[in-house]
Order: structure tokens, then sequence, then C-alpha cells
């Protein structure tokens, strides 16, 4: 028999998608900052929340068939299907959060994820095997893999992405939107025929009572994951100690101390408020950049930085001799900064004014070169060039010794 649905059940599954991976999403955005144990309590609940997220869809929606027989839904099964889901989920969320998110990295993670969540709704529908015989549409079953592994890659690409994200709530909509696709195109393309005994004679829990009762036992554990794993702004900077402190806020600590908050070494604090920060706290500008180098965490002075080129979702900072790879996403690298200092030139690159040398252009291209051990270049957008000529001869006319530095710099360079 073809396969309907019980509409508000169908919409209960998308919404209940939707609501887990926003709290899944939520957790897992944290996990690169964190560290020590509240990483592997955001890793948890991440895992337990987006697997929730998928089940849940998944079990709603079989719910939702309309049934003209009696189903039995084996234990075993569903059980088996939920514990393949959180395995694959967790694999891939740990190895897209432990290190830069490169393209190989993205699609093995999601061919990994999108495969479980593939494997897991089928091995669910084992469960009705001993109500009813199926028969899968190949053409629909290659479909619903290949969705699996596309919504796999959109969800981890926005729990790891650091800059240019997309509001959590469109995000988690995004997602919930694609699980729920792969899910009723695989049935899409399911025929069930029932067995003629398939009654058991046992009581049995109504459809729409159980997915009530599993929809409210979702929500309640990611909720409760959301609830305590959310960061409370106003007791961080009390509650940091020396076993669950950032890297950079340790760093500080091992930094020579001052009398004033304001001399003590400082790694930024930009401001994305509306009416340019009117009202939040005062705008710092960094004095220290962190660089991850032979499996730690190190940080490179401000006035070191020659440029910054952005890579996915990450940076490299140029330092007059080598590329050092940050862990900050380009706009994050931007509000940290002096922009008196330091200018965009382009959507993936950032200058340090004082370390111009001079320009050039290769076809259609301009470009300005920078001072440093090595040569290196920067190209500059077309809608940036007037302006940063513009600044780099206004800095020489307000800092004296700042244009002599530059032209130093040239003589050195030529």
């Amino acid at each position: 028999m073809p396969v309907t649905y019980t509409p508000w059940l169908v919409l209960l599954s998308i919404v209940m998608a939707i609501q887990g991976a926003y709290v899944g999403l939520s957790l897992a955005v944290q996990i690169k900052d964190a560290t020590g144990v509240r990483r592997r309590l955001l890793l948890a609940g991440a895992t337990v929340s987006l697997a929730l997220a998928i089940w849940t869809m998944h079990f709603v929606g079989m719910l939702a068939v309309r049934q003209t027989f009696q189903v039995d839904y084996q234990v075993l099964p569903t059980l088996l299907s939920f514990l393949v889901c959180a395995i694959v989920v967790g694999a891939a969320v740990y190895a897209t959060s432990s290190g830069p998110l490169t393209l190989l990295r993205l699609t093995l993670s999601a061919c990994l994820m999108g495969g479980g969540i593939f494997t897991m709704h089928y091995v669910g529908m084992t469960a009705l095997d001993a109500s009813a015989y199926m028969i899968h549409d190949p053409v629909y079953v290659a479909a619903s893999m290949a969705i699996a592994i596309a919504a796999s890659g959109l969800a981890l690409w926005l729990a790891t992405g650091r800059g240019g994200r997309p509001p959590l709530i469109l995000s988690a909509a995004a997602f919930g939107f694609a699980i729920s696709g792969m899910h009723y195109t695989a049935m899409s393309g399911t025929t069930l025929f029932p067995f003629a005994s398939a009654s058991s004679g046992t009581p049995t829990f109504s459809t729409d009572l159980l997915a009530i009762i599993v929809a409210i036992v979702a929500f309640c554990i990611s909720g409760i994951f959301f609830l305590l794993l959310l960061p409370d702004g106003r007791e961080q900077p009390q509650a940091m100690t020396a076993t669950a402190v950032a890297p950079e806020a340790r760093a500080v600590a091992e930094l020579p101390a001052s009398t004033s908050p304001d001399d003590n070494p400082e790694f930024g604090r930009g401001t994305y408020s509306p009416l340019g920060g009117v009202g939040a706290p005062p705008r710092r500008f960094a004095r220290h950049l962190p660089i991850e180098r032979e499996g730690g965490t190190q940080f490179v002075a401000v006035e070191d930085v020659v440029a910054v080129h952005a890579n996915a979702h990450y940076t490299y900072i140029f330092d007059g001799n080598d590329k050092l790879f940050c862990p900050l996403a380009i706009g994050d690298v931007e509000s940290r900064l002096d922009t008196t200092r330091f200018i965009r030139v382009h959507r993936s690159h950032i200058i340090n004014l004082d370390r111009v040398i001079g320009y050039k252009r290769s076809g259609d291209n301009d470009l300005v070169q920078m001072a440093g051990m090595q040569h290196y270049v920067v190209p500059v957008s077309r809608s940036r060039i007037g302006v940063l000529k513009s600044r780099v001869a206004s800095s020489k006319e307000i800092d004296p010794e700042l244009g002599a530095r530059r032209r130093h710099r040239i003589a050195a360079h030529q």
C-alpha cells in the first residue's frame, strides 16, 4: 500500500527537527573556544541534541504514516537506530571542531554523518518487519542518501563556521527541513505490504500519544542541555579559573601584570552592537593575536603583524617572515585591531599601514607591497585603493616618524 500521512504529526516532526538542531548548533558553535571539561560537555550536548533532532524527526515521521493495520514497533531496531545516529553525529562534530575546516575534512565528515543518518533511517524501518513487508525504490534510496550527506555538510559547516554565519534560527530551520526532506524522500519510495497476522493482540499505545511522549522527552532533554551549558555573560569573568579558562585568558594571566587593567596586554574586544556600539562596553584594541603552532596556542604581538589573510573560517597572519595559523575569522581579527593602524583592503585581506612600501599593478589588479624579510604583496579591491593611498599619505603627515620608518623599509626592500 502507498504511504500516506497524518498532517499534524508531519508538522510536529519538522518542528522537533528544527528545535533540536537549534540547541545542537547553539552548543556546537561554542566548542571551538572551550577547553577542558566544558569542551567535552559542549561536545556531548551538541551530539545528543543533534542526534535527538534527527532521530525524533524520523521516529515521529514514521508514526505520522497512516496505516490500515496495526503496527508493532520492535524495541531493538528502534534503540539501535538512535545509537547509530548518536555515534556518527558525535564523530562528525568532533572531527570538524578539532581543526581547521578544510574542504576535505568537511566532505569526509559530511559523508560519515550522512551515511550514519541514512543507516539510522533504514535500521529504524526494520522495526516494522514484524508487521509489514517493505519494498524500497532504488531511485528514492539514492536520493535520500544524497540529501542526508548534503544536510550533514550544511549542519557541520554551520556548527563550525566563524563569520558570515546566518542567525542560528535560520541555520536550524535549514537543517531541520533538509533532514525532513531526506526522511520523506525515502518514505516516498517505500511501499508497505501488511502481513495477514500483523496484529499481535496485545495492548499498544496509540501512535498520536506515542508521538507526543517522544516529542516531549526529546524537547526536555535538549532543553536541559541548552540551559545548563548556555554561557552566562554576567558570571563568566568571575567564573574563570585556572582549569576552565580559555587559552587567551590564561596567556593574559601569565603576562606581567600592571597597575591598571587597561595597561595589561589585551587580546581585544570589538563590538557588533547597533548604533556603533552605543551603550556597549568600551572597545579595546588587541596587543596580541592568538596563533596555533606545535600543537599549542601561542601569541604574536600586533606590532609584528604585517598582513592578515582569510582562509575559509580561519586566517593566516604574516609577520614578515612566516605565515602563522590563527583560529579567528577575519571579521573577528578586524574587530580587535586598531583601525588607525590597520585597514581591510580586500574582503580577505587586512594590512598594517606602517608596513606599506609601495604599489603595483598586475593586469587589471591593484597590489600593495608590504615590508618583510620575504617579498609579500596583497591584492587591493578597486574600491579600496584610493582609500588606502589616502590613509598611507595622511599617516605620513600626521606622524613624520612613521613616514621615516616607512622610507627606511622601502630603501631596505630595494
